[in-house]
């Protein structure tokens, strides 16, 4: 059972970049997947979360430029980053769990090692 999070890179202020979570050992589906990110010296904050599939939500800094998906043949949840700031600038983790409030998967059943994205200003 394995939540693998990549793609995660350098990128100039104002780019794109797609995070994928891949699950390997159970369907993703099943469950609510959430991205979360932790920069230095900050708590970790919610960033996103998808919920039977379809349904979505966003934190309010990151609304109108991420977009969360699923994909069930790939087993795998993305995290379309587009217009990218230095603040996105952390570490991305992606969970799969239960109880989902918002952007954040409040009970976490199983979860990825984190990719860095950086935003270069």
């Amino acid at each position: 059972v394995q939540l693998q999070a990549s793609g995660g890179g350098l990128v100039q202020n104002g780019g794109s970049l797609r995070l994928s979570c891949a699950a390997s050992g159970f369907t993703l589906n099943y469950y609510a997947v959430g991205w979360f990110r932790q920069a230095p010296g900050k708590e970790r904050e919610g960033v996103s979360c998808i919920k039977n599939g379809f349904s979505t939500d966003y934190v309010d800094s990151v609304k109108g430029r991420f977009s969360i998906s699923g994909d069930n043949s790939r087993n795998t949840v993305y995290l379309q980053m587009n217009s990218v700031k230095p603040e996105d600038t952390a570490v991305y983790y992606c969970v799969a769990g239960r109880s989902p409030l918002g952007s954040v998967v409040t009970v976490e059943d199983y979860w990825g090692q984190g990719t860095q994205v950086t935003v270069s200003s």
